[in-house]
């Protein structure tokens, strides 16, 4: 059995990639299902006087690749990801 806290302390790194996207803050659960749909990553606070937060991530339980004792791998593209491919 995993609990949500046992998710939190884990970081989340996208396997595209290799970057840390953060840690889980919650996760999105379908009740009809009773399974989990989502994890989502809390966007990282701005500093230096610039107000609010960037957006947060979702990424869907499908994308979970390996959940380990210290990391979770995912599979996540981002915008970004998108846009590099167009040019």
């Amino acid at each position: 059995m995993v609990k949500i806290s046992d998710f939190q302390i884990k970081d989340v790194v996208n396997v595209s990639d290799g970057k840390r996207l953060g840690n889980v803050s919650d996760i999105e659960i379908n009740l009809t299902s009773g399974k989990i749909d989502a994890v989502v990553i809390s966007g990282n606070g701005r500093v230096l006087g610039l107000f609010g937060k960037d957006e947060d991530v979702v990424i869907p339980w499908r994308n979970i690749l390996k959940i380990g004792h210290d990391v979770i791998l995912v599979r996540y593209k981002t915008n970004e990801d998108y846009e590099e491919k167009e040019n």
